[in-house]
């Protein structure tokens, strides 16, 4: 009963966090176990873009054997971009707003933004996977400006100009790992 519960919670908070919910933000560093939950989804975006690599090595009867070592560097990519991106975000508002919440405050919000990356999977369908990739990934910043925006209390455009400076970042490493581990 208690995993239905759980499970039902996460699917609640997927929804919400998809949806670009500003109250859902606004509250996510007040509910109980949201670092858990935060921590969950950005794991699961994690290996939702493992996975997805995984498969494309498969297909393309890339080396087997190195494909453990390209699943693990794969998903850090993701929670190192995170973790990377939240800093920025951090770190920038710290400039702009005399008391900001702590970084560990901000990882929670932007963690529940990570929320469209646990769709990183669908990125498999022959055709659309880059589109997927791309839809994905505006979507993400869009979420992430929404939990900027309520995790430091600034207005939306302040909040834009700080997710749009670390955002390419992210993108670039991500990309490049994914690049450099395409050639094997």
């Amino acid at each position: 009963m208690r995993n239905k519960e759980t499970r039902r919670g996460l699917l609640k908070t997927l929804g919400s966090a998809l949806a670009l919910d500003a109250n859902f933000y606004e509250d996510a560093r007040s509910t109980p176990l949201t670092d858990r939950v935060a921590q969950t989804i950005v794991i699961l975006a994690a290996i939702s873009h493992a996975l997805g690599t995984a498969v494309v090595f498969i297909i393309n009867w890339t080396a087997i054997s190195i494909l453990p070592l390209v699943l693990l560097v794969d998903g850090l990519s993701v929670l190192l971009g995170y973790y990377f991106w939240t800093l920025t975000i951090w770190l920038i508002g710290k400039l702009i707003r005399q008391n900001p919440p702590s970084y560990k405050d901000l990882l929670i919000p932007i963690g529940f933004a990570y929320a469209p990356q646990v769709l990183n999977f669908l990125t498999l369908i022959p055709l659309l996977g880059e589109p997927i990739e791309l839809i994905l990934s505006v979507w993400s910043l869009l979420t992430v400006v929404v939990a900027a925006r309520q995790g430091l209390d600034i207005n939306t455009a302040w909040s834009t100009v700080i997710c749009l400076l670390g955002w390419p970042l992210v993108q670039i490493a991500i990309g490049f790992i994914q690049e450099a581990w395409s050639g094997f």
